[in-house]
């Protein structure tokens, strides 16, 4: 099976099984605080070109003006409602938007803002010949990503000089060993530490 055909049926049904749950957080979203139910986010895919990412809203409307980093999960911009979607990872799933209308695939490199993006050397920027995808092995090893920002005296240099460069070697990685199989294990993988 083609990866285009496997992420058309997977996400296709993964937005029909999870409508319910999707009206339900929208709702609790709306009752939590003012704002509308998605955060879309401008983010750079495949080539190079932007496209427009979509989550459920966790932070207070206008929060990204503060910095485009989260400092863990406590940040004071999260609202109540956001804490439990970010800490489960379901604030990640309208995503399936952007995988079924193909910006994105299930398994791919994470994408990143222009900032940071900008920041890459010629041979990181070959991540890019890739479609950004939910999960990959970064989001593996990063899982708790926010945490680890918290602890820093300067969150930011911390992300430029050491995690991104990290994430970027792990996808790296995932280019030279692509292939169904390993996408169907990092997507189990991910399941199984959401749960967990």
């Amino acid at each position: 099976m083609g990866k285009r055909i496997f992420d058309i049926i997977l996400s296709l049904f993964g937005l029909i099984l999870l409508f319910p749950l999707f009206i339900l957080i929208a709702l609790l979203i709306i009752i939590d605080s003012k704002g509308g139910v998605f955060y879309i986010q401008k983010r750079i895919g495949k080539n190079g070109i932007t496209f427009n990412l979509f989550k459920f809203r966790t932070m207070s409307t206008g929060s990204d003006k503060e910095g485009l980093l989260t400092v863990g999960n406590r940040d004071a911009r999260i609202t109540k409602v956001g804490y439990y979607l970010r800490k489960y990872k379901i604030d990640e799933l309208p995503q399936l938007i952007n995988v079924l209308n193909g910006k994105m695939s299930f398994v791919g490199p994470r994408p990143e803002v222009s900032k940071y993006v900008e920041l890459y050397t010629e041979e990181q920027r070959e991540i890019l010949k890739l479609k950004p995808g939910i999960t990959d092995y970064a989001s593996l090893e990063y899982f708790n990503e926010n945490e680890l920002l918290a602890m820093a005296k300067n969150p930011e240099a911390i992300y430029i000089n050491e995690i991104l460069p990290a994430k970027i070697r792990l996808n790296k990685k995932y280019i030279a060993n692509k292939s169904f199989i390993t996408d169907c294990t990092i997507i189990l993988k991910t399941v199984f530490k959401v749960f967990r």
